[in-house]
């Protein structure tokens, strides 16, 4: 993978390790990632919601070759697939890994939005089968030794956490990370990394885990098109932002721009195998 610097504002290329690009409109995807790629953005990680979605997605990734790294699997905040529609997931998963093509598992994990929605409303929310899936793409992740892609937050990060320990996963990756005290430090010890967000700039609490976490462990990430508040408000979300979360970051951390923006790259390189590409 050949990297560049263009327009990075620390002069240093950065990646957005979580993305939906599938989720913009159709319209949209290409120039969203033609202007991040000319724009200091190296590469960006596009995970999936189901198996038509991490189809899109491989189809960007073969256009885009050592630009878009795909994601596979089923997004948590939904309502579950049936066992069919599970086994055919698992089954293209299986294809592309035996093919030897490069891709991630995610975005799967643990569907706490739903589950604490549920328990507001005095209404039962069984989240067993919800577990029982995590188990089976982290099995694979841990099958074919592959990054995963996390949406666990708060409890439901430590009952991802033992499942992780459980199959010895080795390169987890938990995006847009909250949780306890006791949580980070088990997944700063485990080597997983965490991704941030433009929030970054507003939320007390995601800049007080910015502080503990460890600047090798620690990634950026924008979750487009999710949108965001603060200076962000009514903002398409896209790529380019990346480069404030990563200054953000530098300045929490108190150190250079361009020594944050550097470690950040590398890390997600390293993480992703993206220098393989």
């Amino acid at each position: 993978m050949t990297f560049s610097t263009n327009g990075s504002a620390s002069g240093v290329p950065l990646i957005d390790t979580h993305i939906h690009v599938d989720l913009y409109e159709a319209s949209e995807q290409e120039p969203l990632l033609q202007s991040a790629f000319a724009n200091g953005v190296d590469a960006v990680v596009a995970v999936s919601m189901h198996l038509a979605s991490s189809k899109r997605n491989r189809e960007l990734a073969e256009r885009y070759a050592g630009q878009v790294m795909p994601a596979y699997g089923f997004h948590p905040e939904q309502p579950l697939p049936s066992e069919e529609e599970v086994e055919r997931l698992l089954a293209w998963m299986e294809e592309r890994a035996e093919a030897g093509e490069a891709f991630a598992v995610g975005e799967v994990g643990l569907p706490y939005y739903m589950r604490t929605e549920a328990e507001a409303a005095d209404m039962p929310f069984d989240e067993t089968g919800y577990v029982a899936l995590l188990e089976r793409f982290i099995h694979f992740a841990a099958k074919h030794d592959l990054p995963i892609a996390l949406h666990a937050v708060y409890e439901d990060a430590a009952k991802a956490l033992a499942l992780l320990e459980a199959h010895g996963v080795r390169r987890a990756h938990f995006h847009w990370f909250k949780g306890s005290d006791e949580t980070i430090t088990r997944m700063i010890r485990q080597g997983y990394h965490i991704s941030i967000t433009p929030d970054v700039l507003y939320e007390p609490e995601i800049q007080a885990i910015v502080k503990r976490y460890p600047l090798d462990q620690i990634m950026t990430e924008t979750d487009g098109p999710w949108p965001f508040e603060g200076p962000f408000a009514g903002e398409r979300t896209n790529p380019g932002m990346v480069q404030e979360v990563a200054a953000a970051i530098a300045r929490l951390k108190e150190i250079d721009a361009k020594e944050a923006a550097e470690q950040l790259y590398r890390n997600a390189v390293q993480f992703y195998s993206l220098s393989d590409r």
